[in-house]
């Protein structure tokens, strides 16, 4: 909502992130926020299936590794991983049957698959922003600043 405060402007950056960062901004950091504990290792809940649980096996070490996974970001994992796994399903549903396939009438109609498919792609652009799966969104993760890295003119002054 434009214009309501609290809500306009950019998502704001964990304070994690920005310490990591060396908190290029020099604001002052929340020590406030919330921990929910740093997921190190995690399965894939019994329910994932097929291609759900294969994306699933290969994101989680990958999120954990790179220190992103909280316990309250799994839900978001399983959301992308699902809907993931519907997309696929969508797209063999279109290759099998095509994107126009007889209705109850018996005329031409758009396969549903396609429907689905499009709903599916539109959770996993929402979930994997959250998760930093895609590239705009990984820009803002910031990870630890790196040693060496800071005026490059200070050397010069002594």
């Amino acid at each position: 909502m434009a214009g309501v405060a609290g809500r306009s402007g950019r998502k704001p950056k964990p304070t994690a992130r920005k310490a990591l960062a060396g908190n290029p901004g020099k604001r002052a950091l929340n020590r406030s926020e919330p921990d929910f504990g740093l997921v190190t290792t995690i399965f894939a809940p019994d329910w994932l299936e097929g291609h759900a649980r294969d994306l699933w096996e290969h994101l989680a070490p990958l999120l954990c590794k790179q220190h992103i996974l909280q316990a309250t970001d799994i839900q978001n994992l399983e959301v992308y991983c699902a809907a993931y796994g519907q997309f696929r399903k969508a797209e063999e549903d279109v290759a099998r049957n095509g994107q126009v396939v007889a209705g109850a009438q018996g005329g031409p109609i758009k396969n549903p698959a396609l429907t689905a498919k499009n709903e599916a792609v539109k959770q996993m652009v929402t979930y994997g922003a959250l998760l930093g799966l895609d590239p705009s969104s990984r820009q803002r993760l910031l990870g630890p600043k790196k040693k060496g890295e800071g005026n490059p003119f200070a050397a010069l002054l002594g």
